[in-house]
């Protein structure tokens, strides 16, 4: 008799290997945060020499936003080339070359005398990590059961704020002498382990179906789901792939079929946002990818040690550690809310309460109430774990058939990766222009109202929808109503 449990310890083995990368791409972003005045001779009298390497490389504020966000032009390159590669050769070997650019990166990080090696270095690990956050979400979507598909997305966010609460963790205890340079090593053994996880993780069953592979496509679903368990429906599921099937399949013998459906070719990164069936889709993931940026939330990764140094003078880096540990308890607590009261209600429940701690933070920093900084940018970090989160990595696995996943998730992370580094790059200085006391927290808030308004008009809910006909079928009726 068949069983009802498809949650496998298999399947969780698949999915932790896969998400390494969202966890490396979290790891990189806040790798700098503490460690940046050791790092910058900042907190040097003389560079020290030990072992040919520099004990710390001499850098002004806008040389170290060039360090900073060379790694988000990285991942906005990585963003883009993942998408046809996991379509055309598969997401396995898509997750593989990532670890290339982990490893190359992170060496090159750690063994850095000058800004240019420390630029490369970045750049190299941005390029695997912005493929691994296009790639990642899409394994994990074709592997997951579809009825837990957003409680397994919601681990792509988890494994990035295990990423940076690691990041915080050892930059709290190794921001001294030149031990920052084992804090940017660690990047390479985390890929290193990323590449031999890879070595036994399959292809994922959509994508060898979408390839006409059905015999391979339904043992691996089988081994996923386990032994007993009853997979026709989701085989069914897979439509036009499952009535296809390859010469050595096919019996010779076998009439064809009478009205075979199409199979779809697989869409480009070019003509995915011509097409009126995907545009409106690319239109939507875009919208919220921009949003997760736009609301703030990397000024409070990336920068909040040197933001509330002056509110904190001692306890900025233990603060960061507390903000790392909230974001992964809330994320993890929250994984089930948008399979049980949907993807676009956790979004703007999300953008509200971020907007409302901008505001807060704005306060809290202008009149240097610690208690109040301290709790608007625990609530700013909490609110944005809800939704923003989590949410958006599963979305356009949701929102296109299979045959468009890669490039609109390229499409949507090319956006986040460019908000990124608007954002790396030009939050300092406005900060500084607007004369610091929080002011630009103002700011934060009313784009938070900005593109919580668009999220409530351009994207549609996806909890419970089958697939991605059904939920735009579904949107297109009610409109009409």
């Amino acid at each position: 008799m068949a069983t009802k449990t498809q949650v496998t310890s298999y399947l969780v083995f698949l999915v932790f290997v896969a998400t390494l990368g969202p966890l490396q791409f979290g790891y990189h972003l806040a790798e700098l945060n503490t460690p940046q005045a050791v790092l910058t001779c900042e907190q040097a009298a003389v560079t020290i020499y030990s072992k040919g390497l520099p004990q710390c490389i001499p850098m002004n504020p806008s040389q170290f936003g060039l360090v900073s966000s060379s790694y988000t032009l990285g991942g906005f390159v990585g963003a883009l080339m993942a998408g046809p590669v996991a379509t055309k050769s598969g997401r396995l070997p898509a997750l593989r070359g990532t670890t290339v650019f982990f490893v190359l990166g992170s060496a090159i990080e750690a063994l850095s005398s000058n800004i240019p090696l420390m630029v490369i270095g970045r750049f190299l690990s941005g390029i695997g990590a912005g493929a691994s956050i296009v790639v990642g979400p899409i394994f994990i979507s074709e592997v997951a059961p579809p009825a837990s598909r957003g409680f397994f997305g919601a681990f792509t966010q988890v494994m990035t704020n295990v990423g940076i609460l690691l990041a915080s963790l050892l930059g709290y205890f190794l921001s001294r002498g030149s031990l920052w340079r084992v804090i940017l090593a660690v990047g390479a053994a985390l890929g290193l382990a990323k590449f031999l996880g890879l070595l036994v993780v399959p292809e994922t069953p959509t994508w060898l179906a979408e390839h006409e592979r059905m015999t391979q496509a339904r043992k691996v679903l089988q081994r996923i789901r386990g032994r007993d368990a009853d997979i026709e429906a989701e085989v069914k599921a897979w439509g036009a792939f499952a009535n296809s099937e390859s010469g050595e399949e096919q019996s010779l013998l076998s009439p064809p079929p009478q009205n075979p459906a199409p199979r779809s070719p697989p869409v480009t990164i070019f003509n995915v946002i011509t097409d009126p069936k995907n545009r409106a889709a690319v239109y939507a993931v875009v919208v919220v990818m921009v949003s997760q940026q736009f609301t703030g939330i990397n000024s409070i990764i990336m920068y909040s040690v040197s933001l509330l140094q002056d509110t904190f003078p001692t306890g900025a880096p233990l603060l960061a550690i507390f903000i790392s540990v909230l974001n992964l308890v809330v994320t993890a607590a929250c994984s089930p809310l948008p399979d049980r009261i949907g993807r676009k209600t956790c979004l703007l429940l999300s953008i509200t309460g971020m907007g409302l701690a901008s505001m807060l933070l704005a306060l809290g920093i202008s009149v240097n109430q610690k208690v109040l900084s301290a709790v608007a940018s625990l609530s700013f970090v909490a609110s944005f774990a809800v939704g923003l989160g989590p949410v958006p990595f599963i979305l356009a696995s949701e929102l296109v058939g299979p045959e468009a996943v890669g490039a609109t998730q390229s499409w949507a992370l090319a956006a986040n990766w460019v908000s990124t580094f608007i954002v790396a790059q030009f939050f300092p200085m406005l900060n500084v222009w607007l004369g610091g006391h929080g002011r630009i927290y103002w700011i934060f808030a009313a784009l938070a109202a900005l593109f919580g308004s668009l999220i409530a008009w351009f994207v549609p809910e996806t909890k419970g929808k089958a697939n991605a006909d059904a939920v735009w079928g579904r949107e297109r009726d009610l409109h009409r109503d």
